[in-house]
């Protein structure tokens, strides 16, 4: 996109930029230490250090501009929230390209399930997915930037502190697919008062699936399975529950370190026909969601 299209799109005013027709042809990253040539640059306040600060040195690097929030020296795309319009960006890119969106989320083995998931999908079709486990509002836009028209799957590990977290990052990236993991009492001092409070934050993610979605839920949890009712998207239940149509069977404890052999053994059993598939400081909570 050209800066001014970028400009456009997130309501920026343009400032030092001498083109607004050249052009931004790789990622955006909000540390200049992985800026790419081509690419935007978005400038972040953090506790201690301020993106701003090193605007100069990311456009040296390649950048074709900053998206900043007061005017920096060099071509900057100025707005009122980095944070917003860098969600807003990302929509855009997405509703332009239009791979299919996974979602997942859950207390814990987020990380875990995301790299092994993108492992499978990469052998399949292009695929990006989430770097490391940045999995919240400057973190999840940040992934979507770097899908391309070439990209059919988008994996995205999605985190939650408080409420309205998932409602925020579905509103950058609706997903066509939802997995949920788990429930468990991370965050629970920001969420509420239990298990209850967990699964209604993380089961903002299956609400926003639409209708011809699925909804990937695990069958052992009760507070996970509590969630059904919060879509119209097929169920898709996985688990070590007999009622689960994929089924984790002969699990074994991991074998000891020294032991050559493999971590675990596990046995899944799976439907006949499968449903088809259609380092940043200052990472804070926006204050407004996408339109």
């Amino acid at each position: 996109m050209t800066l001014g299209e970028i400009a456009q799109v997130v309501g920026a005013t343009p400032h030092d930029v001498r083109d607004p027709r050249a052009r931004v042809t790789a990622p955006a990253a909000v540390d200049s230490r992985e800026v790419v040539a081509g690419g935007l640059f978005a400038a972040t306040a953090g506790a201690r250090v301020d993106g701003h600060d090193y605007a100069g040195v990311a456009v040296a690097a390649g950048a074709v501009a900053v998206l900043a929030s007061r005017p920096v020296g060099v071509p900057a795309l100025v707005v009122e929230d980095v944070q917003v319009a860098l969600g807003l960006l990302a929509r855009h890119v997405l509703s332009r390209i239009g791979p299919t969106v996974i979602g997942l989320t859950g207390s814990v083995g987020k990380t875990t399930t995301k790299d092994l998931l993108a492992q499978v999908l990469e052998r399949h079709a292009a695929t990006v997915a989430t770097d490391r486990s940045f999995n919240n509002e400057l973190g999840l836009p940040l992934t979507v930037l770097r899908a391309d028209a070439g990209t059919r799957y988008l994996v995205l590990e999605m985190g939650a502190g408080r409420k309205g977290d998932l409602t925020y990052l579905t509103g950058i990236a609706p997903p066509q697919v939802g997995l949920v993991l788990n429930v468990g009492s991370a965050h629970v001092e920001r969420m509420g008062a239990g298990p209850a409070d967990i699964a209604e934050a993380k089961g903002e993610l299956v609400a926003a699936l639409p209708a011809d979605g699925f909804a990937v839920l695990n069958a052992d949890d009760p507070y996970v399975m509590g969630m059904a009712g919060r879509t119209g998207a097929r169920i898709v239940r996985y688990g070590r529950s007999p009622e689960a149509p994929v089924r984790a069977g002969d699990v074994r404890p991991a074998a000891p370190p020294s032991s050559s052999t493999s971590s675990a053994s596990t046995r899944w059993a799976t439907p006949s026909r499968p449903p088809p598939s259609r380092p940043c400081s200052g990472w804070t909570r926006p204050r407004s969601p996408p339109g």
